[in-house]
């Protein structure tokens, strides 16, 4: 069985490749990928060489996670069947590629108990799933806060607000310096943050990634508050202890999401407390994968990148 796959041979190096599939089991599913997105996240650093050292890494890769798409074939083990639609969070099913991800194929081959059914009704928002995920394992569970101010209005961003809303929590603030990027809010404002004189805020979420600004978002705690690291951080983190002393502040990081959280978050958005919608901003033809790639880690007013794997037979 072959695959058509969005393939990194080396830092910069991208582009389709035709490549085997290892034989399904009895517990597998053979998925039809309709929807890929690209995450400015952990892909971005493969993409960009800077990834530190992480288990199962190496070139050539199949980069994705965050991939939907329909059964074709289902083992005599599974559940699921063919016509069901799933969100897939990546493969390693390819025979001379590395598939740490491997979810930007056209065809792939994924254990069920990894993947999870969805309604074919969220199309390309299906491939959002992970991301949502993440913003709600980031939220939910104990002694957790709803976060008061977010820093990032970028996908992630949108998502920690959105999620805090359907929570019934208090609308937070967010913090943007992009202007093309404060539209598009949900129940709550955006500011930049020079426009905001607030020093008491007790629970900030940063979803921007930008650690050499901790000691600025220390400034704007309140005393006994918390840090959320929820971005991906490749550079030693380092604050000034005298300002978080006096804040007695604490700092926490949001690790990656579990399956209790992708069930969760797919029954919001089935329920319709959590919107999906004004996320994708660019959508591309697989053919066109190298420009996407590009545009989806260069241009700061693509929010979400997706591959239409669609009429790829």
């Amino acid at each position: 069985m072959q695959t058509t796959a969005v393939m990194m041979s080396g830092p910069r190096a991208l582009g389709l490749a035709e490549l085997g599939l290892n034989d399904p089991g009895a517990g597998d599913l053979v998925i039809d990928v309709q929807h890929s997105g690209i995450s400015t996240g952990t892909e971005n650093l493969f993409w960009s060489g800077n990834m530190p050292p992480f288990p199962g890494m190496g070139y050539p890769l199949v980069p994705g996670y965050e991939s939907a798409g329909v059964v074709v074939e289902a083992g005599s083990d599974c559940t699921l069947k063919a016509g069901d639609y799933v969100f897939v969070p990546g493969a390693n099913c390819y025979d001379g590629a590395f598939g740490l991800f491997g979810g930007s194929a056209k065809r792939l081959i994924s254990a069920e108990d990894r993947v999870t059914k969805i309604d074919p009704g969220f199309g390309a928002e299906g491939a959002l799933l992970a991301l949502a995920a993440t913003a709600r394992h980031a939220l939910a569970g104990p002694n957790k806060a709803l976060p008061d101010l977010i820093i990032g209005h970028g996908v992630l961003g949108r998502l920690l607000a959105r999620l805090t809303v359907a929570a019934g929590g208090p609308p937070p603030t967010v913090w943007e310096v992009n202007p093309d990027r404060t539209s598009g809010a949900m129940g709550y404002q955006v500011l930049h943050p020079d426009a905001d004189d607030r020093r008491d805020y007790m629970s900030i979420y940063d979803a921007s990634g930008r650690g050499d600004l901790l000691n600025d978002w220390i400034t704007r705690l309140g005393k006994g508050g918390e840090i959320v690291l929820a971005g991906f951080y490749t550079q030693p983190l380092s604050f000034a202890f005298p300002p978080a002393f006096m804040k007695e502040a604490r700092m926490r990081i949001a690790a990656e999401w579990d399956r209790c959280d992708l069930t969760a978050t797919r029954q919001l958005v089935e329920s319709g407390a959590l919107s999906l919608a004004d996320l994708i901003t660019h959508t591309s033809q697989p053919a066109d994968a190298s420009a996407a790639y590009e545009t989806a880690f260069t241009d700061p007013n693509c929010l979400k990148m997706i591959l239409d794997w669609s009429a790829i037979q």
